[in-house]
């Protein structure tokens, strides 16, 4: 799929519903990086991608609500993981695929986004580094959220598993690619990673 088509077929999920346990709590989301929240840098990469900007969170929706179309929650209010913020987001999304994306990861670029929508089809698109998967930054095909949801009500919580049994197509990208840098620690934030 060319990514001056995205806007037609693709929505976009910002994953931004955790606890936050590493951060003391607080929502990662909405922490500063170099001046500005964590979710607006992706909220800005993405955009223009999309007219249905989902944004996957549990708390502080009037902050969040600025920066998506649609808000989605957990069912369940006890935090069961970045799968039940996709399974939300898959059932809200309007359409046929969805680009899923974490909100501690501001480095992610364009390029890296294009890469994923190249090969969008019937199966997942997820990138790769090395051995392991980051299955947090991916492309899904909505045509897959009944099968999520079996996997869900089977007690599946991990979204590589879930993956895994779906024969998912990978993007490479190197151990030491920074666009992947999750900035989730206080470290991480306070250090102000560069692009390489």
């Amino acid at each position: 799929m060319p990514a001056s088509n995205a806007r037609l077929t693709c929505s976009v999920l910002l994953l931004s519903g955790g606890r936050g346990l590493r951060m003391g709590g607080r929502d990662k989301g909405l922490l500063e990086w170099r001046g500005r929240p964590l979710i607006a840098w992706l909220h800005d990469l993405t955009r223009p991608l999309s007219d249905d900007l989902i944004i996957s969170c549990n708390r502080n929706t009037e902050h969040y609500a600025h920066y998506a179309d649609q808000l989605v929650a957990d069912q369940d209010q006890d935090f069961q993981g970045p799968l039940a913020g996709i399974r939300a987001g898959m059932a809200a999304a309007r359409h046929e695929q969805m680009l899923v994306l974490p909100c501690d990861a501001p480095l992610v670029d364009r390029a890296l986004i294009e890469s994923l929508l190249a090969h969008a089809g019937s199966r997942p698109v997820v990138i790769r580094q090395g051995n392991y998967w980051q299955p947090l930054f991916c492309l899904l095909p909505t045509g897959l959220r009944d099968d999520l949801e079996h996997a869900w009500q089977s007690g599946e919580r991990s979204p590589q598993r879930w993956f895994g049994k779906l024969a998912p197509i990978a993007v490479d990208c190197t151990l030491e690619d920074a666009r992947l840098a999750n900035l989730n620690t206080p470290e991480t934030l306070a250090n102000g990673i560069s692009p390489c």
